[in-house]
This record gives structure tokens, sequence and C-alpha cells, in this order.
């Protein structure tokens, strides 16, 4: 079973802010993408900025696995 309906509609900038919390840096950006990365995880992952757009649920589970986080984890970041 996932926890998938406890994740909230959030921004780019929100989820950001929580990958920073997490240690993730920002390594690049191109155009509206974020290339977020840890720099002892090894590990990357894209967020896409769009104005005012909230990022959709599905987008935001495939950060949160390729962030290598739990979901429990990447809400205790908020």
């Amino acid at each position: 079973m996932t926890a998938f309906h406890l994740l909230p509609s959030l921004r780019a900038r929100k989820i950001i802010r929580a990958l920073e919390k997490a240690g993730f840096v920002q390594d690049r950006q191109k155009g509206s993408h974020v290339v977020m990365r840890h720099p002892t995880k090894k590990c990357q992952t894209v967020v896409p900025i769009h104005s005012g757009e909230e990022i959709h649920k599905s987008l935001l589970m495939d950060i949160i696995k390729q962030a290598e986080l739990s979901i429990q984890e990447f809400l205790n970041l908020l």
C-alpha cells in the first residue's frame, strides 16, 4: 500500500527547499528545470519549475524515489 494520498499539492520551490534540507544542492538549471544532486548519496533528481503551478503527485513521487527518500522522510522535511 502506498502513501500516495498523504502527499500534499506542492509548488516546485517548496520541493526544492525540502530537498536542500535533505542535503541536496542545485547542480544546474536549464530553462524551467532544476537538477538537484546529493553530494554523498550520488543521486540526483530534476524538479520542473512552472510559475504558479503545483507539481502533480505522480511526478512528486518520482522525485522522492530518485532522491532516495521515503514519503515520510520527505514530509518531515516540509
